[in-house]
């Protein structure tokens, strides 16, 4: 019998079993990422909203079972697969470390939130409570630190889905609960069944002879309940969706006037996007007059369209005013308003034919780092870009609600609809209509206006209002109360929208009951991270008594 020797000089080769416990070490991170790249995949311009649920259900796979430690950085890959890519638009003009900065604070939260899922999934019903752990995670998100950053939220990329209408029973954290939930629950269907197939193939031939065992059968119907329960309640939710009017029509104009080139250096030329903006108010004035454009009842502008205080610079209120008077409607004017002391203001001005400024409405949620820099002196340690904002904006503290010819118009200015909050009390004090005016100038060709535009339109259907998005140069858009887009620009186009939108005044159950469906989806969510807890506690001391 011989035996073969290997020589002396052979190299030693890694054993397979080795590289694959490597290859396994790697699947479950892997596997994160993905999840979090299709939840970006599942955002516009993209009309891929139901990648969206496998993306939950891999997070599922990923997620359960694993120790909270694990389960952060797991949550924290995936946070990154998600917001890196779909934040990347803040980098446009700065460079790429505010963008690697923000998207890596906000995947903090993500990361969290995959420590609770791996907590809350040895849960019965765990799906439920993984969700709602979810919706827990982009609660906080929204409003720490200096403020929040809600941008993101599963719900703002659902504008083409099936369970849009659950947005008018919840709001966001409902309809993001209910996509979590379906994808959990499609994840939690697929491994008791091949669970279930794989105990029956085990069964050894004596038992095969013998009766089959009866099999729990709860576990599995409470995970196909947590598939169907979202669908059918979305199928329940269409007759809140309703484009009808009820307080008649208004004919509104969105004007978008451009910017004279991309870029943050827009600013140096504001005047020439002031008279842009005149410039297409004069046209729409005489396709009216010419009769091939109806009389709008009011016109809306952007924000920024007038970045000169027409306060303090007569010749900017005379173009304001020749515009305003020429169109003969009253019109909405986003402008930068300069005190001698203090701080700026970011205003929505109401101005009135042959009346001038009547109202006005500052933004109430300024954008930290971009209207306002917190810490500048730390900051400015690691980039000097925070000093292009030599002079910080302040924050106004009313509702904004102007009644431009009868009609009652609901103001949020650009950031302030990723808010919940910011968009919903402009309806509970009166608005038959929201607007949100836009700058988007400054993040180019990115996909920015297409996000904020979904925003736009979950908020049309939450609250059951037109909502019209007039914008410098992004995507102006006029959307129905039912989330469907009746006219929209080209980016960087000039370009007026006129249409005929329905006005409605009845409320929402998502407008009535406010915070309170998010309230009790973050009690779900912290009732099952104490259960969670307490067993262990109690698994804990069993093993050690």
């Amino acid at each position: 019998m011989s035996t073969a020797i290997a020589p002396a000089d052979a190299p030693e080769s890694t054993p397979a079993p080795e590289r694959a416990r490597g290859l396994r070490r790697l699947l479950r991170p892997g596997a994160a990422v993905v999840a979090g790249l299709m939840l970006f995949l599942s955002f516009p311009p993209r009309p891929l909203w139901w990648l969206a649920l496998p993306a939950f259900a891999l997070l599922g796979w990923t997620l359960r079972g694993r120790r909270p430690r694990a389960g952060f950085g797991l949550g924290y890959l995936a946070g990154l697969g998600f917001l890196l890519p779909l934040l990347v638009w803040t980098g446009e003009e700065v460079g790429p470390l505010p963008w690697v900065a923000l998207a890596a604070v906000s995947a903090l939260f993500v990361g969290a939130v995959g420590l609770g899922i791996a907590l809350v999934s040895r849960l019965p019903a765990w799906p439920v409570f993984a969700a709602a752990v979810w919706v827990l995670g982009e609660a906080a998100r929204a409003r720490v630190p200096f403020g929040g950053f809600p941008w993101g939220k599963i719900a703002f990329g659902q504008a083409d889905g099936v369970f849009l209408p659950l947005a008018a029973v919840g709001g966001t954290p409902v309809l993001g609960f209910a996509v979590a939930l379906c994808g959990f629950g499609l994840y939690e269907v697929l491994r008791l069944v091949l669970a279930r197939r794989a105990a029956a193939r085990t069964r050894t031939e004596e038992q095969e002879a013998a009766p089959a065992p009866t099999t729990a059968r709860g576990p599995l119907l409470a995970a196909a309940l947590a598939v169907l329960v979202p669908v059918t309640g979305a199928l329940a939710a269409l007759p809140l969706v309703s484009d009808a009017p009820e307080d008649g029509t208004a004919t509104v104009a969105a004007v978008q006037g451009n910017v004279p080139r991309l870029g943050l250096d827009f600013n140096s030329q504001r005047r020439a996007v002031l008279d842009n903006h005149a410039n297409r108010t004069r046209e729409l004035a005489a396709a009216v007059k010419a009769g091939k454009e109806p009389q709008p009842d009011f016109v809306l502008w952007p924000e920024n369209s007038s970045d000169i205080d027409p306060y303090a610079n007569a010749d900017a209120y005379q173009v304001i005013d020749e515009a305003v008077r020429e169109v003969n409607a009253p019109t909405v004017i986003g402008a930068v308003i300069a005190p001698e002391t203090g701080k700026l203001r970011n205003t929505l001005i109401q101005w009135n034919p042959g009346k001038g400024p009547v109202a006005e409405y500052d933004k109430r949620h300024v954008q930290p780092f971009g209207e306002y820099i917190p810490m500048r002196s730390f900051v400015r340690l690691f980039s000097s870009d925070v000093d292009r904002v030599r002079r910080d904006f302040g924050a106004g503290g009313k509702v904004g609600v102007f009644d431009l010819a009868g009609t009652k118009v609901g103001l949020a200015t650009c950031y302030e609809a990723a808010f919940d909050w910011a968009v919903r009390d402009t309806v509970t004090h009166g608005a038959q209509l929201i607007t949100v005016p836009s700058n988007n100038a400054t993040f180019g060709r990115s996909e920015m206006t297409y996000q904020q535009l979904a925003m736009s339109r979950v908020r049309a259907v939450e609250h059951s209002r037109s909502v019209v998005v007039p914008v410098t140069s992004g995507v102006s858009a006029i959307i129905r109360p039912d989330g469907t887009v009746v006219a929209k620009t080209e980016m960087f186009t000039p370009d007026v929208l006129v249409e005929k939108v329905p006005l409605r005044s009845s409320l929402t159950p998502a407008t009535r009951m406010g915070t309170l469906p998010e309230a009790l989806l973050v009690a779900v969510a912290v009732a099952g991270l104490g259960w969670s807890v307490t067993r262990s506690v109690r698994a804990r001391r069993a093993r050690t008594a």
